[in-house]
């Protein structure tokens, strides 16, 4: 049986990261790894979830097996968050149940969709590579439009025409702020615009949201992916708080879905616990647990708002850092500063990202993508001239 089977190639990531390790000097820049990072080069627990979990410690009594759905608890206490404190189930219109991380509330969303019909996703690009492969995995067609102009913002253009375009079996796949991999987000008048065209056209949104809170804040980064909701009578959404609650180990996500009527999600969700129980059965509680446990509790979720802002931050400063000094060799460096969120594209070729980790030790995916999160005070200065030397 096994020789059936053809050799599958690394993960480009997982490859770099190996590099990194091996390498012995003092003064090397990991941009590739997709993780948050201090000033110190630590992905820290956040201390809201470190109080969350010694109270799990002291209270829990059981880890008996929850269903398919998982904390609906977690699930609940994140939705005012996620989609407004005034009404967070759109007049009953949204329910949700919780997944293995943001990658499986992509992949449940991705299925559901099948399930109900779509075979092909209109998909800015580039994208989240992984975007790609649950699509590939499940035999439904990608449709690429480009997701930015060479100035460093959004085509908008691009996603009106895919979402105009698309025929009735067909889904478009946006995400909701700090873009993956180009850290370039739709404007308040451009996430406007694609409303009224998801509205128009009757084309099926769905929206992945994984980095809420890391851009310009909770309420801001929600914005516009609620202003889509409010005027499309059915969509999916991917969460993720791997990110937002540094629960990246531990798989904490989401998936939510917009009925045109609160009589349809009943049905909705039996499709969904079919597809998490054939999958994966039940996501693992731990991390939802702790989530829970926050947004619960004023002064925790008090102090997990703080620690938030602070990474927000520190990744705004970055980004203001590089935007100041304009340019390195041929790369102008201006529009990271309007662009969101961990990652960022600079227009480096493959042999350049390979100079620049064999001569300077900065790593980086060779598609040129950058986590912001790897700079530093200390670093900055060092990774611009490198920059500048060999974008010539």
């Amino acid at each position: 049986m096994l020789e059936r089977l053809s050799q599958q190639a690394p993960d480009a990531l997982l490859a770099l990261i190996r590099l990194h390790a091996a390498d012995p000097r003092e003064d090397k820049i990991d941009l590739g790894v997709g993780v948050y990072r201090t000033e110190d080069g630590a992905t820290p627990v956040f201390a809201a979830i470190k109080a969350a979990e010694q109270v799990l410690l002291d209270t829990q009594e059981s880890k008996s097996y929850l269903g398919p759905e998982g904390d609906m608890g977690f699930v609940n206490a994140l939705m005012p968050y996620v989609f407004g404190a005034g009404d967070p189930t759109f007049g009953g219109r949204i329910q949700g149940m919780q997944t293995p991380g943001g990658t499986g509330a992509v992949r449940l969303a991705l299925g559901m969709a099948q399930k109900a019909g779509v075979k092909r996703v209109h998909m800015g690009v580039p994208s989240w590579p992984n975007h790609a492969q649950i699509l590939a995995d499940l035999g439904m067609e990608l449709a690429a439009f480009d997701h930015a102009k060479a100035d460093g913002t959004a085509d908008l253009d691009a996603v009106l025409a895919a979402i105009n375009g698309a025929a009735a079996d067909e889904a478009v796949l946006l995400h909701a702020c700090c873009h993956n991999p180009t850290g370039i987000d739709y404007t308040a008048d451009q996430w406007a615009a694609i409303a009224d065209a998801f509205a128009a056209s009757g084309t099926f949104p769905i929206i992945d949201a994984a980095y809420q809170g890391l851009g310009h804040g909770m309420e801001e980064d929600a914005a516009g992916m609620r202003g889509v909701l409010a005027k499309v009578p059915e969509a999916f959404i991917a969460y993720s708080c791997d990110k937002n609650f540094g629960q990246y180990r531990d798989r904490v996500g989401a998936f939510y879905v917009l009925a045109a009527e609160a009589g349809a999600l009943d049905t909705a969700f039996s499709n969904a616990n079919a597809l998490a129980r054939a999958a994966w059965s039940m996501p693992p509680d731990h991390g939802g647990a702790a989530v829970r446990i926050v947004l619960r509790d004023a002064g925790m979720t008090k102090q997990w708002l703080a620690e938030l802002d602070t990474m927000r931050a520190r990744m705004r400063q970055v980004r203001d850092a590089l935007a100041a000094a304009g340019s390195a060799g041929r790369i102008d460096l201006t529009p990271l500063g309007h662009q969101n969120g961990l990652f960022s594209m600079l227009p480096v070729t493959k042999e350049e990202v390979a100079q620049l980790r064999e001569d300077h030790g900065i790593y980086m995916a060779a598609s040129g993508r950058i986590n912001i999160a790897g700079l530093t005070p200390g670093n900055l200065p060092k990774f611009i001239a490198a920059l500048a030397a060999v974008a010539q």
